[in-house]
């Protein structure tokens, strides 16, 4: 069983100062998963926190085989009880990425730990300049995990690929 956990904070342009930042603060740190999971090759806890709801959690849990990943742009390959991670390329405006990014590999029992933001135009016309943002924190597990797994302990594998999208250097990613 591959269990992922995705935490997305989204805002809006609007959203970006300094009392709106401290209002989403800690908003993409992981949560318990739900008990009982249910069964599945792959389950998922998607988790959004909309500026929009003002940030109350929206909590979908889904399970099925591996091409359920490909809904949060995550790709699996299995190499016998290893699973190869890769982020597909997506919608988002910045960063921008063309090909796929391989994230990690995770043994039997490992888990790795996803973090990246974007900047996503409202609709795909270059005449609309707005924009909303997101960040997104994710977590894969090798096997079966328990419930307060991805809130204790450090990831086996760390991936942290934000960057400023206001400018400025970007992060630097360890993997």
């Amino acid at each position: 069983m591959i269990v992922i956990q995705r935490v997305r904070v989204r805002w809006s342009a609007a959203g970006r100062g300094a009392p709106q930042a401290d209002a989403r603060r800690g908003l993409n740190r992981p949560l318990i998963l739900p008990a009982p999971l249910p069964t599945g090759d792959v389950v998922v806890h998607d988790v959004l926190a909309d500026e929009v709801a003002g940030y109350a959690r929206r909590v979908d849990v889904l399970t099925g085989g591996v091409s359920i990943a490909r809904s949060l742009t995550l790709w699996l390959t299995f190499d016998g009880s290893a699973v190869t991670v890769e982020r597909l390329p997506g919608r988002a405006a910045f960063p921008r990425t063309g090909v796929s990014t391989r994230l990690f590999t995770l043994t039997h029992g490992q888990v790795g730990r996803y973090r990246a933001n974007f900047r996503f135009r409202f609709t795909d016309c270059a005449c609309d300049p707005s924009w909303y943002y997101e960040d997104w924190v994710v977590h894969v597990s090798n096997g079966d995990v328990a419930h307060d797994r991805f809130l204790s302990g450090e990831p086996d594998r760390d991936v942290d690929n934000r960057v400023h999208l206001y400018g400025g250097p970007a992060r630097r990613g360890n993997r």
